[in-house]
């Protein structure tokens, strides 16, 4: 075996900035840095970090070895130089100049500002839907897109997330735009995320449209808004700026359709056009998946025109499309220049914010695809690297730091769309010490599972459901391995959770005990009562006036209660394991052959 040699420490430094690739080891970094891997290596050692030759780092791992040799690098994704030669193969063109001899399009618009400001309630407003009632805690968690008209005209809008965690998710709407909506409350003002909404809109080089909202307020106070966002350069127009400002109410549709006119006329004067010509391409705005229709893909088409049929690529993703979808949940055939449609058929679910485009051929577009997955995987790895076998549970956090040892905390993220998991992501990470490194085991969208849950065991991770649940079998063999599952709905409760077992403050909390689900197996309609559920009881006992979770392919879509709970035609108070009932739930309508039911009561217990 050769002795690991090591480099004089008045060896050179590489001088200018060092591209270094995410996940590269100690045998690809060292000689870049005009250093052996075994300098790598030793270093490491001396860190408390022991990695071999072979292994991917992480990127605080290539960013303190760089600082101490003394070289600037530049990180960049894996594969991001070849990018270039992967766009040749995709006969990808390049950004054209506006031609005045392209289309008129209709204008995106993407409604941003503070969580809880109004947004999804303006948006409902204007579409005449109720999408807020259906966000879990009334904030919005996904970018929605929606086209509405008026008068003759076609506006595309674009709902982003107001809290912090979803970051990315706002500068992926601003990216997309051509028009921003800033809604701010005229009863709360310019908060941070509002300050967050102006600089995204501003990077973007877009018009800004302020919408003051909630006038019929009694608090509400207009002037004061409009005086805070003049110290942010947004001067209104009435107070000699150039900003436009509207006075509106989600709540009774005032101002609402002066705010159409202004966005149309703010569009008339960016003279918008897209080519109606050549292989559509646009932006991915979300992707999930979807047990019954596979991977899912929310997209804007920015030029072209998508039909069903086309090969498409979608970063790591491709496929031949199986169905457009609109904003109505109607099939269509074809969409144009802006566009959105939910896009079924990808082999994978497609990563939010990347580009995508109809290849050439089917053989073109897998080969770039998997080229990219392959990239993305090994990106991933190097980002992972902090897993160790010594991980800690969530409970046992706390006791570790206490010891005065450096913990892991090993978790496993499942998240219902991939933006949601890019949000919790990066959020996560921000709430590392020196104390506790946060390990990811696993990141994945759909249910969690029981390779999951096996996985959870041998790594000693905590298992964390972001809208999504666990199946019954999951469940069941969660209990037998001691896993913890933490399931959440709304994200700041779930940042919070976990900031709190760090400094061992988690107060004490409702278990939640799951006491019986039940399979839809048909459906009845019931004068006076709507729908009734025909099921089959699986396990447990389902109890009227249960608290209910409505699960449809391991994704939770609805909570409430059990209003009422028949066996034939007698009312009953419960129904035991392998017995047929009929189920009538409070205010829920959507029912669907295959879904299940499953009823919890929460319990308090103390954290010792």
């Amino acid at each position: 075996m050769d002795m690991p040699a090591y480099t004089p420490a008045s060896a050179p430094v590489p001088e200018g900035q060092v591209v270094i690739e995410r996940g590269s080891t100690p045998q690809d970094l060292g000689p870049k840095l005009n250093r052996t891997a075994a300098d790598v290596v030793r270093f490491l050692l001396q860190q408390g970090e022991m990695v071999t030759a072979t292994q991917s780092l992480s990127d605080e791992m290539i960013d303190l070895f760089a600082a101490e040799v003394g070289a600037e690098i530049t990180l960049v994704d894996l594969g991001e130089e070849q990018e270039v030669e992967l766009r040749k193969v995709l006969e990808t063109p390049d950004d054209e100049e506006q031609s005045d001899d392209w289309a008129s399009r209709p204008p995106v618009i993407t409604v941003m500002g503070h969580v809880d400001h109004g947004k999804t309630k303006l948006l409902d407003r204007i579409r005449n839907a109720n999408v807020a009632d259906g966000e879990s805690g009334g904030i919005t968690q996904h970018i929605g897109a929606y086209q509405v008209s008026h008068g003759d005209k076609l506006l595309t809008f674009i709902d982003t997330p107001g809290h912090e965690a979803f970051t990315a998710m706002r500068s992926r709407g601003a990216e997309a735009t051509d028009i921003v909506i800033l809604v701010v409350a005229a009863d709360d003002g310019v908060m941070p995320q509002t300050v967050e909404a102006i600089q995204h809109a501003r990077a973007a080089e877009v018009p800004i449209v302020v919408a003051i909202n909630k006038i019929d307020r009694e608090q509400a106070d207009p002037t004061r808004v409009m005086q805070q966002l003049s110290e942010h350069d947004l001067v209104p127009e009435e107070w000699g700026g150039d900003t436009v400002m509207v006075k509106v109410s989600a709540r009774n549709g005032d101002g609402i359709d002066d705010l159409l006119d202004t966005l149309l006329l703010v569009a008339e004067v960016e003279d918008l056009r897209a080519s109606p010509e050549g292989r559509a391409r646009g932006v991915v705005l979300e992707a999930h998946l979807d047990i019954g229709r596979g991977a899912v893909a929310s997209v804007l088409v920015q030029h072209g025109v998508l039909r069903v049929g086309d090969p498409l690529v979608a970063g790591p993703a491709w496929g031949r499309i199986r169905a457009l979808i609109n904003d109505h949940g109607e099939q269509v055939k074809e969409a144009g220049p802006s566009t959105p449609v939910e896009v079924l058929g990808l082999s994978d679910v497609a990563y939010a914010g990347d580009d995508f485009i109809v290849a050439p051929d089917e053989r073109k577009a897998r080969s770039v695809a998997e080229t990219r997955e392959r990239w993305h995987r090994e990106a991933e790895r190097g980002r992972d690297a902090a897993v160790t076998v010594q991980g800690a549970k969530l409970e046992d956090i706390f006791a570790q730091i206490q010891a005065g040892e450096q913990a892991t905390l090993n978790l496993i993220i499942k998240a219902d769309a991939r933006g949601s998991l890019e949000a919790l992501t990066d959020s996560l990470k921000e709430l590392e010490r020196p104390e506790v490194k946060i390990g990811f085991v696993l990141r994945g969208v759909g249910a969690v599972s029981e390779s999951d849950i096996q996985l959870a065991a041998t790594s000693d991770a905590t298992i964390v459901g972001y809208n999504v649940r666990p199946s019954r079998q999951a469940r069941d063999l969660a209990a037998n391995e001691g896993v913890e599952i933490r399931t959440y709905e709304i994200i700041y409760k779930l940042l919070e959770d976990i900031e709190s077992a760090m400094v061992g403050m988690l107060a004490p909390e409702y278990e939640e005990v799951v006491t019986g689900d039940a399979e839809v197996r048909e459906i009845f309609r019931v004068p006076k009562i709507g729908a009734v559920a025909g099921c089959l009881v699986q396990s447990g006992v389902i109890t009227r006036g249960s608290k209910v979770r409505f699960i449809r392919d391991g994704t939770v879509i609805w909570n409430g209660e059990i209003s009422s709970l028949r066996r034939f035609k007698d009312d009953v108070k419960e129904v035991t394991h392998g017995y047929e009932c009929g189920i009538g739930l409070s205010d829920f309508q959507d029912l669907k052959s295959g879904d299940i039911i499953e009823t919890y009561e929460l319990r308090e217990i103390p954290r010792i």
